[in-house]
């Protein structure tokens, strides 16, 4: 029987592959203007009513751009919320607003996009790490159990991420709309996050299948063989144990006799004896 192992090796490689070349695609949102990457981005907002904004505010995983991810800003790590508006600040929900990253984001904000950010990265980490050690699962069932933990590991961190940027968008999104400031999620960019997401899942399951049903089938195959071992020749070896007990029994019977024999009055021992008694006293 063929095993599936290499199958779901092969699947979970060009699931991995992709998960990952979705995260760079949101990653990379804003830094060229090539497609998809110049449509990616996880919020977009009319910020033209608030001071020291852009006229529309598209935010990134590294940059707060203009429209089409054009007037870029600087590329910084964790991107706090309320750099788009650095500065100034007048005019935006004031649920958005608070004493953290120059007093332009609030602590929620602040945090939720901080950690989701980490987790992002930490995800891709563990991704790419799978990624490799899956290979083995090409020609091992070790391989497969370890691609399924790394991947696992990922898909952990990568969910937390996912989970803190779609809440804070959404969040935020709300409050504008709420504050009368057209906004909308970006399609590609949470796009793109949970189809990698969907990947890495799909790929664990894979993995832990692979493995799984080739260790189930190493163990039936083992088991199959023990079935056909030859008993032992227990006939065989009663008979001659049998045998051999009889032997010895006859043994000590003879000599039992024997004795008794010569114990017996007027055996021929006692005969013998007061014969050469005789011829003693005669010669």
């Amino acid at each position: 029987m063929t095993s599936a192992r290499p199958f779901t090796g092969i699947i979970s490689l060009v699931l991995i592959g992709a998960s990952i070349m979705f995260m760079f695609f949101v990653i990379l949102g804003g830094i060229t203007q090539t497609t998809p990457l110049d449509k990616t981005h996880f919020l977009r907002a009319d910020t033209s009513s608030i001071a020291g904004a852009r006229p529309v505010s598209q935010w990134n995983y590294f940059r707060v751009c203009g429209e089409g991810n054009t007037d870029c800003g600087s590329s910084v790590p964790d991107l706090p919320f309320g750099y788009a508006w650095v500065g100034g600040g007048d005019g935006a929900p004031s649920s958005l607003l608070g004493s953290h990253a120059k007093n332009t984001t609030s602590s929620s904000y602040y945090y939720m996009w901080r950690f989701g950010w980490v987790f992002y990265l930490m995800g891709l980490f563990f991704t790419v790490f799978a990624f490799f050690t899956s290979i083995l699962a090409l020609c091992s069932t070790l391989g497969s159990f370890i691609g399924a933990w790394l991947t696992m590991v990922g898909l952990f961190f990568f969910s937390i991420a996912a989970s803190l940027m779609t809440a804070e968008f959404v969040k935020a999104r709300n409050r504008f709309r709420e504050a009368g400031i057209n906004a909308s999620l970006g399609r590609y960019a949470f796009g793109f996050t949970w189809a990698a997401w969907a990947c890495l899942a799909l790929a664990t399951i894979l993995l832990c299948i692979g493995g799984a049903t080739d260790s189930s089938r190493r163990a039936s195959r083992r088991a199959s063989r023990g079935s056909f071992v030859p008993a032992a020749p227990v006939t065989s070896a009663g008979t001659d144990t049998a045998t051999e007990d009889g032997g010895r029994f006859t043994f000590y019977r003879k000599q039992r006799e024997r004795r008794a024999a010569r114990e017996a009055p007027g055996s021929s021992f006692e005969r013998n004896e007061s014969q050469r008694r005789v011829k003693d006293e005669y010669a």
